[in-house]
């Protein structure tokens, strides 16, 4: 799957807006609880389960939390159906996804049902997301950064990772991580590069 799989009734995002649906009706959240637990307006809520609208990677964090699911299981779940048996995720078949609003570009890299997920993640230079401690609150991650640069933010502590560091996170916090702005000069279209290792807590 790939970025050109949203449209459709079988799409990516139709299959997103059912799942998070599911996901909201399985712990009896009405739309407005789902608003008020995720600090996130009920008519937006609305917009993303009717797949009236893309929601953005800060979202789909600020929904998880309530939802009892990390971002990485939530993803699974969209992305599963015909990988059930595979155990092993070509790179050029591998799942990926683009936040609209960022330019974030997140690749699934696991098999289905593997005990740890790897998810390589992509910034554009200057851009940033911001998850809720929530969505980390069930997981141990790691982030090792591929290429330039990456500030994270955990809670008041702000770590900046070059290429080949490593960074495990402590207990869950709000996060934001930032690609740097690009420098005069740079390569058009430079990103950050970094690996996520997700596993239960």
């Amino acid at each position: 799957m790939n970025d050109g799989d949203a449209g459709g009734a079988g799409g990516f995002g139709a299959r997103l807006a059912r799942e998070l649906r599911s996901a909201r009706l399985d712990r009896r959240l009405s739309t407005a609880a789902l608003a008020e637990a995720s600090g996130v307006s009920r008519g937006a809520v609305l917009k993303v389960e009717s797949g009236a609208s893309q929601p953005s990677a800060a979202l789909l964090g600020r929904l998880c939390g309530p939802l009892g699911l990390t971002l990485s299981e939530l993803f699974a779940r969209v992305e599963e159906p015909g990988r059930q048996d595979e155990r092993v995720v070509r790179g050029a078949e591998a799942p990926v996804w683009t936040d609209p609003a960022s330019g974030y570009r997140r690749r699934s890299l696991s098999p289905a049902g593997a005990h740890l997920e790897l998810t390589e993640i992509e910034l554009p230079a200057g851009a940033a997301v911001t998850y809720p401690a929530a969505a980390y609150a069930r997981v141990h991650q790691q982030v090792w950064v591929l290429a330039g640069t990456l500030s994270l933010t955990e809670g008041t502590v702000e770590h900046v990772l070059a290429a080949g560091d490593c960074l495990t996170l402590g207990p869950a916090a709000d996060c934001t991580f930032r690609a740097p702005a690009a420098e005069p000069g740079a390569e058009p279209g430079a990103r950050t590069r970094y690996l996520v290792v997700t596993a239960p807590r």
